[in-house]
């Protein structure tokens, strides 16, 4: 098994420059590359709860580098940001992990520099891990695979090349991805914005479809793998990533398709025992009632806009981490060196 590869992506999501940090807005993607400028903690936070930024795993990276800013102004300040980048999302467990992985170097003779040099380990980890997804998820694939994908979950979500996208980006490289169908991800459409144009910049052959279009897709389609990442996993194997994941796996099982998640260990949370106890996260009604800023619904109109939803354990297949692949019956407290 190959230890390194190389996939080139045409930007990066963040940029860590000592002190600050460049946040590509990928609110504007695919029609704008800009940066959003990050001095302080309550930058970071901000760019992660307004979307800026977002993916589970380039949450935890950011967030822990906004922890490095927060560091250089004492300790006073570094508990602070630690409670206000816990609030910026609450679902994706990551940017916690990231939090409590600084604080716990914040107690050096230097804090500034020890929480700089933590953050820095925390996204190399990360980019190592992106690799390890990337060539365990592939070996579960035949090859002339037809993909179906759900939100994004590729180097933009990540440090690296991404987590369910990269495994599929290195699938493909290896001739086992004939075809890839992103669904388009409603409300925020991460899947048709963002995935959709990194498997384009890749070469990767993709077709949209709208989320309503995937158990007639599967039925028809000939799909072999629904491969997807995720935003925290509790310690029973249940999974919450974006809405509309639940009903992918439901429609997989029933299609007798493989339901694939691709996630770094920093998604596990043993913490929380099962799908039940997680946060979900409620944004705001307009992000379903428009589209960027045009209403699709009459004047005065309610919705809800529930970000994720729980995959039940049983109807995975396969959990993909860097460490290990958890198959049905497995222990997650095994693969995590806990047992």
């Amino acid at each position: 098994m190959p230890k390194k590869f190389h996939l080139k992506d045409p930007v990066a999501p963040i940029l860590w420059k000592g002190n600050r940090l460049l946040v590509l807005d990928q609110r504007l993607l695919p029609r704008r590359i800009q940066y959003v400028n990050c001095r302080t903690a309550e930058d970071v936070a901000r760019a992660i709860r307004d979307m800026a930024l977002r993916g589970a795993p380039l949450i935890g990276v950011s967030a822990a580098y906004g922890m490095a800013l927060a560091a250089r102004r004492g300790p006073a300040a570094l508990v602070k940001a630690g409670r206000l980048l816990r609030h910026a999302r609450p679902t994706a467990v990551n940017l916690m992990h990231a939090v409590d992985e600084m604080l716990q170097v914040s107690g050096a003779k230097n804090p500034a520099q020890a929480v700089r040099r933590a953050a820095e380990a925390f996204h190399r980890q990360d980019l190592a891990a992106n690799q390890q997804l990337a060539i365990r998820g592939a070996s579960l694939l035949k090859k002339g695979s037809r993909i179906m994908t759900h939100c994004n979950a590729g180097y933009l979500a990540t440090s690296g090349i991404g987590t369910a996208v990269g495994v599929i980006r290195y699938a493909h490289q290896q001739g086992k991805v004939a075809h890839v169908y992103p669904c388009e991800t409603r409300p925020y459409l991460q899947g048709s914005r963002l995935t959709l144009w990194e498997l384009m910049q890749s070469g990767v052959p993709a077709t949209l479809i709208t989320d309503n279009m995937a158990a007639h897709v599967m039925k028809t389609g000939g799909i072999d793998a629904v491969i997807v990442g995720a935003d925290r996993i509790a310690a029973n194997g249940d999974v919450c990533n974006k809405i509309g994941t639940y009903g992918l796996a439901i429609l997989a099982r029933y299609h007798k398709i493989p339901f694939y998640v691709v996630a770094p260990t920093t998604t596990v949370d043993l913490a929380t025992p099962d799908g039940s106890r997680i946060p979900i996260e409620e944004r705001s009604s307009r992000e379903v009632l428009e589209i960027f800023g045009h209403p699709i619904a009459p004047k005065g109109a309610q919705a809800h806009h529930f970000a994720f939803d729980v995959t039940p354990h049983k109807l995975v297949s396969a959990i993909v981490t860097e460490r290990g692949i958890k198959r049905a019956r497995q222990s997650l407290m095994t693969l995590m060196g806990k047992k």
